[in-house]
Order: C-alpha cells, then sequence, then structure tokens
C-alpha cells in the first residue's frame, strides 16, 4: 500500500506550510500530492506550483470539477500538467454537488452518471491524440450544422496513458468508476464498511467490463492527528465541524451524499440528528451530535502504533494508495503528523 498526501483547498491561510507539506512528502517518498477544488482554488494552479517545486512525487486533481470545464479543456490540462510535470499527473474528475454545480457553475446537476461516462470517453479519446469526434446526450463534437471540424491535441503527453480517477460515493457511481476508470477517490472510508459500501460496487463495475481490481487503485483520504492513545477522544473532537459540514451540510436535505454514506454504514438516526441541527443554523449542535465512533472510524488518530494497525486494517479492505490529511495548528504539527504516516506504514509492514 502506497501513501498520499491531499493538501485540501488553497487559499485558506496554509499555503506557504502546505508547499512545506507537499516537499517534505516529496522527501519521504509519498506517492502522491493531490489538490482539490470547489468555489475557491483552482486545483490546476495548485498542483502545477507543487510540480514545479518537487522531483518525485506525483500530483493528482481530487478534483477537477465536471462541471467547471469542457471535457476537450480538461484532456489539455491534464496533457499539459503530465508533460511540465515529467509524467507525474494524475486525473481525478468529479461532479461535484447540486449547490455547487448549479449555484457557481450555472450547470443543471442531472444525470452525473451519464454526464459522467460521456466526459471520461470524450478525455480519454482527445488524449490519444485522435481527431475529436464524439456524439453522446450531452456533448456533441464537432457541433452539427457549423463550420466546427475534428481537431486533435497538439500537446504530447509525457505518458501515453494518463491515470483517470473518478470520485465516487453511491453504489451506482462507484460500479460505473470501477467500469469507466483506474482508480476511485474515497471519503469518509471505514475500513471495517469498506467492502459493503464500496469495494463490492468497484468490483462489480470491473466484472462489467471484463476486468479484475488488479491494478485498480482504491484510494480513500483520511484526515490525520497523532498522539497519544489517551488523547484519541480529544483528537477526534478535532474534526467533528468537518464531519458535520459533510454529514450535515455539504448539498441538500434531499441530496446529500455523505448523509447518505453515514446511513449505510449505519448510522441512520444520528445522520438525520447532525442534518437537520446543521440546516437548521446550529453548526456547534451539529458537530456535538456526530457520534465519536464514527470520526474514528474514518480517520487516523492517535499513537504511531495505534495508525499501524488501522493502516492494516485499510490494506485487508483492499486499499492501495491511503491519502492522508495531516492535521495540526503549526507547521510543525502538520510535518510531524507526515512523518508518522510513513513510520506507522513501516510498522505496519507494508512499506
Amino acid at each position: 500500500m502506497q501513501l498520499g498526501i491531499n493538501l485540501g483547498y488553497w487559499g485558506a491561510g496554509m499555503d506557504a506550510d502546505n508547499l512545506a507539506v507537499a516537499k517534505e512528502a516529496d522527501k519521504l517518498g509519498y506517492a502522491v500530492c493531490w489538490a482539490a477544488e470547489a468555489y475557491g482554488s483552482d486545483a490546476a494552479t495548485v498542483l502545477s506550483w507543487v510540480a514545479a517545486q518537487t522531483e518525485r512525487i506525483d500530483i493528482g486533481s481530487a478534483i477537477f470539477q465536471i462541471p467547471a470545464r469542457q471535457p476537450a479543456m480538461t484532456a489539455m490540462t491534464a496533457a499539459t500538467l503530465d508533460s511540465l510535470s515529467g509524467g507525474r499527473f494524475r486525473l481525478g474528475l468529479g461532479v461535484s454537488g447540486p449547490q455547487v454545480s448549479e449555484g457557481w457553475y450555472g450547470v443543471k446537476f442531472d444525470k452525473p452518471l451519464a454526464r459522467t461516462r460521456e466526459y471520461v470517453e470524450i478525455v480519454r479519446k482527445a488524449m490519444t491524440r485522435e481527431r475529436l469526434s464524439y456524439e453522446g446526450e450531452h456533448w456533441t463534437l464537432p457541433l452539427p450544422g457549423g463550420p466546427g471540424k475534428p481537431i486533435k491535441l497538439t500537446v504530447h503527453p509525457q505518458r501515453e496513458h494518463i491515470p483517470l480517477y473518478v470520485a465516487a460515493i453511491g453504489p451506482k457511481n462507484l460500479e460505473q468508476t470501477g467500469e469507466i476508470a483506474d482508480g476511485a477517490l474515497l471519503i469518509f472510508p471505514a475500513a471495517e464498511h469498506l467492502e459493503d459500501t464500496a469495494v463490492r460496487h468497484l468490483r462489480a463495475g470491473r466484472e462489467k467490463a471484463g476486468k479484475t481490481m488488479e491494478g485498480f487503485d482504491i484510494v480513500p483520504t483520511l484526515p490525520l492527528a497523532v498522539g497519544e492513545d489517551s488523547q484519541v477522544d480529544a483528537l477526534a473532537d478535532m474534526f467533528r465541524p468537518y464531519t458535520a459540514l459533510y454529514v450535515g451540510g455539504m448539498g441538500s436535505r434531499k441530496q446529500n451524499f455523505y448523509n447518505q454514506l453515514a446511513r449505510r454504514m449505519g448510522y441512520e438516526k444520528e445522520a438525520a440528528e447532525i442534518q437537520d441541527k446543521y440546516l437548521g443554523g446550529d453548526k456547534d449542535g451539529a458537530a456535538a451530535a456526530v457520534p465519536r465512533q464514527l470520526i474514528d472510524s474514518t480517520t487516523l488518530l492517535g499513537s504511531v502504533d495505534r495508525i499501524a494497525d488501522r493502516m492494516q486494517a485499510y490494506a485487508a479492505a483492499g486499499v492501495t494508495t491511503l491519502t492522508l490529511a495531516p492535521a495540526g495548528f503549526t507547521l510543525e504539527e502538520r510535518l510531524t503528523a507526515l512523518r508518522a504516516g510513513t513510520e506507522a506504514l513501516e510498522r505496519a509492514g507494508l512499506a
């Protein structure tokens, strides 16, 4: 099992620290550095900045939002980043959510599975440097009856095949991801629930495509906080607002993928309470309502030995790249957590 890091969103006041974390991860042998985007920093610019100041670590978009870019533009960006980084780019895609898609980008959040499938097909075709033509429900290239003509990508990617990942949560999206992608980006993954909530759906998609799980990259992201095992409760409290935001406030009441995931993990009543309080304006109450076990099972907390045990559980559940989001109030605390990640991987016998 490999390790990655996720820098999250740029512009949150820790930009210099984030770069230092990326550089340290590069020195420590982490496999990939992911960057996210929502409606602030864009991931492509951040990744180019990180790639220019690192040597070995891959850079990955987690995620490029599908409603933000035409698929041909994403192919251009992927090819450019792969070329500039010397073949270190991984392309992660996702549909985002209804509030961002419709409120920020003005793109209707409908038929996300069909839209993702078409998008991936166009991106893959464009990156082969064939002349691009496509007829689908959501995209038609070139547009009929006009001056457009099939064009091919002029940039040569460093590699013939750039790994393509899809961020997936729901069962149908996970199955399609197994069918059409090279890897899956997961969030709030509990090792003990991973087979039921994710892996079996990914496997079904691979089987539909006539493939096995061999070579398919399962990539969950977990916050990481290091301390004594006696401090686990206090460490878990650090992530209450984060968990409450996603389970309670990310998306609408009817369409919150993270809330639905918590319910599938057995937190039906708790997920409803968190959402009710969060959407009612009681964010502190929503955070207090998050079960400690939900936080503990979807993060890495405590001593290096405790974290190593959890890493073994994730590896046994099928995880191939474990992405860490090292937490801390200072840069040194985050770097300490980063180093603890590599030490835990070695103690777990997974390095």
